[in-house]
């Protein structure tokens, strides 16, 4: 049986019309719901998952790091080929491997098989990853582009923060095979629908081909340095760490190299040199620095220090992405009437004033007490989040969305392993104040984040965050 990855409708020249733009869009969040979820989904199962296949806790992190490091390894080069090939080919070809992946984990019976398969799982996900936001600049109109941004940042930031609560679910009815057999059937549906409504790219790079050696430097680049800031923060020596960092200086400094003289790079170099791009992706990483940091720690505090449970925790933590799903897709329709570094200014800066209020807790809080500031965080990730991504993919060429793309997911996933490698360092520094530091280090961040977006107000926007007509 073949599989058409071609689209039978005519390529848009200004976005979908209604209603395949709605089929569209529906069909990205899907996948990408699916991608961003099993990065943290199997942190939760990782001590059953040991125990069930008679693995150690320290051999059994290779379940959550094969999926990280297929990702971070893969992306850039995938995004590439979005731009060569069409980012339609690449994310339906995504979506096969991720669920016939997800299957194969399902099925492990041992670490080595759940790990391989766990890796390719993470090509999936890289390949989905890399160009859904160059996707959403052709399912949507120019001037509309923000609400698809809108859109596509609550999925994301919803997806990001909802993995644990998920997986305790699954786990508290099923065993943990079926945290990857659930994704069979929302992997399927996304697959008909991305076959039937996603359109092709609108532009091609004519002569232009895919240079596995750049993708090999890539690779070892990214996996080594997410290798080594994995490894300390599951409690690596460094003895291990420094020369793991070195090597990936050295082997990254020949492959900067290639890069700027390339006309085409898998690293888009070239797009960093379009000052707003830049601050942007600046922004973006600050943001998920401090969402790691506050995320990842918040929960040990409120059941070490607040003696809450897991149950009371999960529901807790849920006011974050609750206030996200109000104010992502509020700020995309915004970015369509303010100017985007305003609004991610205000953003990172409620952001930051919730980091610093959750920071000076009472030593006894109320529920309410944590929920209003959670909240506030939220709103103000939710405020920044979409218009910083309109902008990224927007000041790109029509022709390099895909390398955009890859930039924007490859800075969130720097983000968030550094902050989580962070929080690691700052509980070993800081035992009974870990928590703290690591709130007033985001709030730093966001604080951090705001003066650099605020820098991108005296910049030109791109033209279709310029552009005032409506349909």
């Amino acid at each position: 049986m073949s599989v058409n990855l071609s689209s039978s409708q005519p390529v848009p020249t200004n976005g979908l019309p209604l209603p395949r733009r709605y089929w569209a869009i529906f069909a990205i969040a899907m996948g990408i719901t699916l991608s961003v979820l099993d990065g943290a989904i199997a942190n939760v199962a990782l001590p059953t998952i040991a125990t069930d296949l008679n693995a150690t806790p320290a051999t059994s992190i290779w379940v959550v790091n094969a999926y990280q490091l297929a990702t971070v390894i893969s992306l850039l080069s995938l995004s590439a080929l979005g731009d060569m090939i069409g980012y339609r080919k690449i994310y339906i070809s995504g979506l096969v491997v991720f669920t016939l992946a997800s299957l194969a984990c399902a099925f492990s019976r041992s670490l080595v098989s759940l790990t391989l398969a766990r890796t390719f799982q993470g090509f999936g996900s890289a390949a989905i990853a890399s160009v859904n936001t160059s996707l959403i600049r052709i399912i949507y109109p120019q001037h509309f582009l923000g609400r698809g941004m809108g859109i596509n940042a609550l999925v994301v930031a919803v997806s990001s923060v909802a993995g644990p609560t998920v997986a305790a679910g699954v786990l508290s009815v099923a065993s943990w095979p079926w945290l990857f057999a659930v994704n069979l059937p929302v992997g399927i549906a996304a697959f008909i629908l991305s076959c039937k409504f996603l359109p092709e790219n609108p532009v091609k790079i004519k002569g232009r081909r895919f240079d596995w050696r750049d993708g090999v430097l890539n690779a070892l680049t990214f996996g080594l340095l997410i290798a080594s800031i994995e490894g300390y923060a599951h409690g690596m020596g460094l003895e291990h760490i420094v020369p793991g960092i070195i090597l990936a200086l050295v082997v990254g400094y020949f492959f900067v190299r290639r890069q700027l003289r390339n006309p085409f790079p898998i690293l888009p170099l070239d797009l960093l040199r379009i000052p707003i791009f830049s601050l942007s992706i600046v922004t973006s990483i600050c943001s998920f620095l401090a969402q790691m940091l506050a995320m990842v720690s918040l929960p040990f505090f409120m059941q070490e220090v607040l003696g809450r449970d897991e149950v009371s925790t999960g529901l807790l933590m849920t006011a974050w992405p609750v206030a996200i799903v109000f104010t992502a897709p509020v700020a995309g329709l915004l970015v369509e009437r303010v100017h985007a570094g305003i609004l991610g200014a205000i953003g990172l800066s409620i952001f930051s004033m919730g980091l610093f209020f959750t920071a000076f807790l009472p030593d006894t809080p109320t529920d309410g007490a944590i929920l209003w500031r959670l909240a506030l965080c939220g709103l103000g990730f939710g405020l920044f989040q979409s218009p910083n991504n309109s902008i990224i993919i927007s000041s790109a060429p029509a022709g390099r969305s895909g390398g955009a793309s890859g930039m924007l997911a490859t800075a969130r996933l720097l983000g968030q392993t550094t902050g989580a490698a962070l929080v690691a360092l700052f509980f070993h520094l800081f035992p009974s104040e870990g928590m703290h530091v690591c709130l007033f280090v985001g709030g730093t961040l966001a604080g951090l984040g705001a003066m650099v977006s605020s820098l991108r107000i005296s910049q030109p926007l791109p033209e279709a965050l310029r552009h005032e007509k409506r349909e």
